[in-house]
């Protein structure tokens, strides 16, 4: 039953991809946006790819591992709708804090890294993977194994907002009226892959906006009028972009760090561990820092305060 689910996932999403995509590209050369390329397209289709066989190869261990917690799980559903319901919300809280652990650490940047490299947004940049992710994803998901939820419904459900999230990666659609209000739509996500001081890091949901609302890391789109024209892509763009460096140009630039001779442990540390941008001699800036200076505010010291939405 669960595998005829996720067939029928594959088989009705598939035709909806192609569809939107066709259509934005239709769209895109209408207006005269140049909102593809051929370089960016392939470069999203190799990271879907890379983390798709990634995933596959994992996915019996993680379903193990899975599987141990749900046969001690703690609680039970006796009503359908209440389970699957609260399986929603709950997979969704979670995800939001392993995007936004994604953001705030330098380690897991490292590998979330790849899909905010693209300097376009379109549908297809929602294909654009962490490729490393689904080592560690299937870690936020046990406190749902140990709730009561079905593993493979973890994962289907996971599947299932991920088409929502492929969704939301486009310039076309404007604001969605009443959904903006509870639903990650694509004004927020565009937000999301912003470079611009003052958008890094905001909107890490994959479903639902009302975590980022509770949790701080909500920031609407604003008019040009308001701020600056949005910018896609990294603060600092890749130097040279092939099929190894997409992937491992952050692990390169940590190594790095973490090998110089003249640092404490300390320092080290936080160049593995601390918020991407941190530097013990203040060379770099985290996304605090820059939202500060551009606000022209001094910034709070990261050694002194929790870490925050911060990048690069």
């Amino acid at each position: 039953m669960n595998s005829l689910r996720e067939q029928i996932l594959i088989l009705t999403s598939t035709p909806i991809y192609a569809i939107i995509i066709g259509l934005e590209l239709l769209l895109s050369n209408y207006q005269h946006r140049k909102l593809y390329s051929w370089k960016d397209t392939a470069a999203n289709v190799y990271l879907m790819l890379m983390n798709g066989a990634l995933d596959l190869l994992l996915r019996g261990f993680y379903l193990v591992v899975l599987d141990y917690f749900y046969r001690h799980n703690i609680f039970s559903f006796s009503h359908v709708m209440v389970y699957w319901v609260m399986l929603l919300l709950l997979e969704d809280f979670m995800y939001y804090w392993l995007h936004r652990f994604d953001h705030e650490i330098r380690f897991f940047w490292a590998v979330h890294v790849t899909h905010h490299s693209s300097e376009n947004l379109n549908f297809t940049v929602g294909f654009r993977s962490s490729v490393f992710q689904p080592l560690y994803r299937f870690v936020y998901f046990i406190p749902l194994a140990l709730m009561g939820f079905k593993p493979i419904d973890i994962i289907f459900i996971y599947s299932a907002t991920q088409i929502w999230g492929i969704f939301v990666h486009t310039k076309l659609i404007n604001k969605m009226g009443w959904l903006e209000y509870f639903l990650v739509t694509p004004s927020h996500h565009r937000v999301h892959h912003a470079s611009n001081a003052k958008y890094l890091d905001k909107n890490m949901g994959m479903f639902l906006i009302i975590w980022d609302k509770m949790f701080g890391t909500f920031q609407p789109e604003l008019t040009e009028k308001e701020y600056q024209p949005i910018r896609f892509g990294l603060t600092k763009p890749i130097e040279k972009e092939t099929p190894s460096t997409i992937i491992f140009h952050e692990w390169v630039q940590i190594w790095k760090d973490v090998t110089r001779k003249d640092l404490s442990f300390k320092d080290k540390w936080n160049y593995l561990f601390g918020p991407p941008g941190w530097s013990h001699d203040g060379s770099r800036q985290t996304s605090e820092e820059m939202r500060a200076e551009e606000d022209g505010q001094p910034a709070t010291s990261l050694h002194e305060e929790p870490v925050i939405a911060l990048k690069r």
